[in-house]
């Protein structure tokens, strides 16, 4: 079981107290170091100075990326799915 512990994060020059569990500590450093890391790659390539604006680009650029990997992995899905009832009726056609 894991144990609730306090971390502070950096995201866009802000610093975010958080409680949570311990074992989601890794993954939401490196979350909020890609994070922090796009935000400034985008108000270096686009001269953007708002920070409201540059995580509002960062969000949609990760949502995105999301929506193109479920996409991905639902035509994956649809296609195994397929291929598995190609091979069931295959086989009940091969028992007549």
């Amino acid at each position: 079981m894991s144990e609730n512990i306090k971390i502070k994060l950096t995201i866009a020059e802000r610093v975010y107290p958080l409680t949570i569990s311990s074992d989601q500590e890794a993954s939401l450093r490196i979350s909020a170091k890609k994070i922090d890391d796009m935000t400034k790659q985008l108000e270096q390539n686009y001269a953007v100075r708002d920070k409201q604006d540059v995580l509002a680009m960062c969000a949609l650029q990760y949502a995105a990326q999301l929506e193109n990997q479920l996409n991905k992995n639902t035509i994956g899905d649809v296609s195994v799915k397929t291929n598995e009832l190609i091979e069931l009726i295959d086989l009940h056609l091969s028992n007549y």
